[in-house]
């Protein structure tokens, strides 16, 4: 049984929800969004909660239970706070900035690595060596962080490289004499 997918998802004042075609729509003051319904699942959307039980007793139908409680979370969460990830940025002449709706990044290649900003998400450098990432989505959040580190990963010498906010670098002991 699944702990998650047992509680309803509040709906927050401010937030609508809408079913149709299979799809749920939320809205809110960060914008709108927008998830496919698995027929595994049904939904019980009411004014002010929103509940999600398996369809049948099969395996399937149970394992995708908590998941899409969980999705329907992030929605709501979503467009009423959004979401957000931070980047630090370790080594020497290491340096980003925001430009627009283009990150520049400059990791010690003979070139400068641009990035483009993907629409609803928004790129802050408040300083060379930090990026903030926010937006509604949480999927899309979480994938332009991955794409900007996987562009010099923080390696365990020196912990040069670009890493998240709180994320811990298992640092090695260089060559001894």
């Amino acid at each position: 049984m699944s702990r998650i997918g047992k509680k309803p998802v509040a709906i927050p004042s401010g937030v609508t929800a809408t079913v149709e075609g299979g799809v749920l729509s939320m809205k809110g003051p960060k914008g709108t969004l927008s998830m496919p319904m698995a027929q595994e699942v049904k939904w019980d959307v009411q004014a002010d909660s929103i509940g999600v039980t398996p369809a049948n007793e099969t395996k399937r139908a149970r394992s995708f239970w908590g998941m899409q409680r969980t999705l329907v979370q992030n929605l709501v969460t979503g467009v009423t706070t959004g979401f957000s990830k931070k980047l630090l940025i370790t080594g020497v002449g290491y340096r980003a900035n925001a430009q627009g709706k283009k990150l520049k990044l400059q990791l010690g290649y003979s070139h400068d690595v641009d990035i483009d900003v993907p629409e609803g998400i928004t790129v802050a450098t408040p300083d060379q060596t930090t990026v903030e990432i926010s937006g509604a989505d949480k999927q899309k959040v979480g994938q332009l962080a991955a794409e900007i580190r996987r562009w010099r990963k923080p390696e365990p010498y020196k912990g040069k490289g670009i890493k998240y906010d709180g994320e811990y670098i298992f640092r090695k002991e260089g060559k001894k004499k």
